[in-house]
Formats: structure tokens, sequence, C-alpha cells
């Protein structure tokens, strides 16, 4: 018989003398660990100050990839709003405070025309310089909200590139973040009391010591390009804000512009009784001329404000310049009824009739197999067209596939063409001055060749002919602003 297994008979006090044996080496080997750790202090103060001149970059990144990463992720949370919420009704306020502020806005405008024109009364002179002034200020406004927008484009598409790249780092800017905030929020250990805790954060700071050289880089990276989201869309914020105040003013100079052209155009009407049959007897005219060479000619010979026209400039058009060079003193009189100094000898000082870009030049191709006779400018909607020369007005309607066209007689044997606006507002035989407002462009281009080339801006087209032949414009233009002739 086989004699039962011995029985411990104080189980518990057996398990306790196993367990006092092993806890007093653990206890030591803790204690020793916590002396190595001391020896290893040094090496983690260096670890650690790397880590905390990371936190200050990304709590600078955290409000701006706060407002990037609802913009990456496509879609942000909503919130109901009902029609009654006091947001919705201060919104209301302002909106009718700016209809109020607009209107009051325009009823001053008003009253200064009127008193412009009071004051203008019948002073030809006056009204003359009132005009170029206008349509000098709207030149320059043009400019200026064309140089805003050609600066807004690559603005526009950086910031675009930076939220693209930051919208697929997402999750790269929440890890490092989260990284970030962790080791900024915890605690140097109390070493004397938890020898425990301070070799754990030993060993992670010895840990961390590999890992900072990356996440600084990387959280460098995203300061970088968050900063540079800042500065763009500050950048673009002042543009456009500029952008705005250029085109009220833009909008008021037009609205003068307007008021003085028609009020220009009234005056010439009543010395031009007879004024709307000439213009429906130039169109059945321009109806029977086969190019502009003939067009130009039957106007001078058979309609009688063109005729008186042309006979003006071949007596009075090519004033003789002293010295042989011109007057530009005779500029400066807007009384003027013929030109102040001779079209042969303005070259190197016209201004291009309208704010634009050249697409085509004189003498290149024309896209048909022909050769350009003139130049072409690619122009803003609605762009002002001004006279680059004085001259008398011997044709102004439409013609063919020119669209809208304007002829002036320069003088001398000098014609200036220019094609391709929506509406014009000078009449056949009237005298205009160099500067002066006599055209604004359409949406769209009118002329044939260039609507063929696909062209989505308006586009305006120049040509210089002597004798009817048509010159290169080239020699004429000015090289720089402050060589160009001034009414």
């Amino acid at each position: 018989m086989q004699a039962p297994p011995y029985i411990h008979p104080y189980p518990d006090t057996a398990r306790r003398g196993q367990l006092s044996s092993v806890r007093l080496p653990l206890s030591i080997a803790l204690l020793s660990a916590g002396l190595a750790g001391m020896s290893l202090l040094p090496a983690a103060a260096q670890v650690l100050p790397a880590a905390a001149q990371v936190l200050p970059a990304a709590a600078q990144t955290l409000p701006a990839a706060a407002q990037v990463l609802p913009a990456a992720q496509g879609a942000a949370s909503t919130q109901p709003t009902t029609a009654a919420s006091p947001d919705a009704i201060k919104q209301r306020e302002q909106e009718l405070e700016a209809a109020r502020a607009q209107q009051k806005s325009a009823a001053e405008l008003q009253l200064k025309l009127q008193a412009d024109l009071g004051a203008i009364g019948q002073d030809r002179s006056k009204l003359n310089q009132r005009l170029i002034d206008i349509a000098g200020q709207v030149r320059s406004v043009e400019a200026r909200i064309g140089d805003a927008e050609t600066r807004l484009r690559p603005l526009d598409s950086r910031e675009q590139q930076i939220r693209g790249s930051l919208g697929s780092r997402r999750s790269e800017i929440v890890e490092v973040l989260a990284t970030l905030q962790r080791a900024g929020r915890r605690m140097p250990p109390a070493l004397l009391v938890r020898p425990e805790d301070a070799l754990q954060s030993l060993r992670t700071a010895m840990l961390l010591g590999a890992v900072v050289p990356e996440l600084r880089g990387r959280a460098d990276r995203l300061a970088t390009d968050l900063g540079e989201l800042v500065s763009v869309r500050k950048s673009i914020a002042s543009e456009r804000d500029q952008l705005a105040v250029d085109r009220d003013k833009l909008r008021d100079d037009q609205t003068r512009l307007a008021a003085l052209v028609d009020e220009r155009q009234r005056k010439q009407s009543s010395i031009e009784k007879d004024m709307e049959a000439e213009s429906a007897r130039a169109i059945t005219l321009s109806q029977q001329a086969d190019g502009l060479e003939g067009l130009i000619a039957k106007m001078e010979q058979d309609l009688k404000s063109a005729a008186r026209a042309a006979a003006s400039a071949s007596l009075r058009g090519a004033p003789v310049a002293p010295n042989g060079k011109p007057n530009l003193g005779g500029l400066k009189d807007s009384a003027r009824l013929s030109p102040a100094i001779a079209f042969a000898s303005a070259k190197g000082l016209l201004a291009l009739p309208v704010n634009g870009v050249k697409i085509r030049e004189f003498g290149g191709s024309d896209g048909s197999g022909g050769v350009e006779k003139g130049i072409s400018l690619s122009t803003r909607v609605g762009a002002q067209v001004t006279t680059p020369c004085d001259g008398w007005v011997v044709y102004a309607g439409p013609f063919r596939s020119y669209g809208q066209l304007l002829i002036l007689n320069a003088g001398g044997g000098y014609h200036v063409l220019i094609a391709g606006m929506e509406r014009i507002s000078v009449n056949i035989g009237q005298f205009v001055l160099t500067g002066e407002p006599v055209a604004t462009m359409g949406t769209k281009s009118q002329v044939a060749s260039i609507i063929a080339a696909n062209a989505s801006q308006p586009v305006l087209y120049v040509e210089f002919r002597k004798d009817g032949t048509p010159i290169d414009p080239g020699p004429w233009w000015a090289a720089n602003e402050g060589e160009k002739v001034r009414g």
C-alpha cells in the first residue's frame, strides 16, 4: 500500500517563505537600477530639452492645424440653425446697412455728377479735359486691377498646393501633435520616492532620444508649411481688399465717365442736326465698300460729315514741328480743334488705346494663311478704349468681320483704325483729342479672325495706314509710361 503524499502543515507559511526569498533580491535589483538610473540622468537631461524645443513650434502650429484638418477632410460639421436665430438677424441687419450705405453713396455720386456738369456748362475745353482726366483714371484703375489679379493667381495656386499637401499628411499631423502633447504633459518623476518611475522615465527618455531628431524634423516641416499657408492667406486677403477698393473706384469712375460722354454727345448732337441720317447713310455706304481702303475713300468722298473732317485734316492735320521736334505743349490745350502735333512726328510717343496684352504683331501670321496688317490686344471685359492721337472720326459703326470699327483721320495722309469694341461713343465728323474715351470693350471678341482662334477674352485690333497702305505701328508706341503723350 502506497503512502499518502506529505502535506505541509502550514502551507501559507511556506508560500510566504518562498516569496520573501524572492522579494529581497528584487528590492536590491530595483535599488541598484535606481542608482544606475541616477548615473543616466545627464544623458536624459540632454534628450528632454531637445523634445522641449519641439513643443513651442508645435504649439504654434496647433491653431493652424485645427483650421486645415477639417478642410482636408472635405467636410465640416454643421449645426442646424433656425430662421430667427440671432446670427441670421444680425446678418440681415448688416446687409440692410450695406444696402443703405450703397444707396447713400450712389445719391452722393449723382449730386457730384450734377455739380460737375453744372460747373462745365457750355465750356467745351473743360468738358474735354474732364473726359480725358476721368478716362485716364479709369485706365489707371484697370491697370491696377489687372496687376492685382496677376499677383493673386500664383498665390491662390500656392494656397491650394499647401492645403493639398497638408490634407494628404493629415495622419502625420495628428501623430506628431499627439506625441508632442503627450511629451509636454509628462511630469518629471520623484526619484527618491518612486525609483521605479524614474527608471521607466529614463528608459523612455533614452528611446525618445532616438525619436526626437526625426520628430523635430517632421514638426519643423509641418510648422514651415503651416506658416507659409498663414502668410499666403494674409497676402491674398490684403490683395483682395485692395482689389475690392479699386473695383468700387472703377465703378464710380465709369459712372462719371458715362455721364460726361453723354453730355459730350448731347452737345455734339445739338450741333449736327442731321446726325442720325448721316449715321444711317454711313452704314449703307459701308455695305458697298469692298474693303477698308474702299471704306475710307467712300466715307471721305460721299459722306458730308466725313468729307468735312477729311478736308479739315488735309488743311490743319499736319502742324509744323518747330526745330524738327513735336510741340508737346500744344497737348495742354483741351479746346483745340486740330492736332497738336503732326502724326509723323509722334513716333515713340503714343499710348496703346487700351490696357491689354499683345497677342498678334504686325507682319505675323493671321492664322488663315495671310499676314497681320495691325496688332491685336487681349483686354479686360468692359475695358475703356481711348484715342492714341488727335484726329477726326471718318467712320464709326459696324463693318463686316471687324465688329464695331472706328476710323480716325490723323492728318498728313495717316489713318488709325480701331476695331473689336462692343460700343462706340463718338460720331462721324467729330474731332477727338489724345486720350479721350471713344469706346468700350464687350465680353468677348468681335473680330472674326480672333473668334476663329478661340480667344476667350475681348480683343482690340489696331491698324495704322499711310495713304491707304497698312504700316507697322511699332515705331509710334511709347517704350514706357513716362514717354506717353497725354491730353
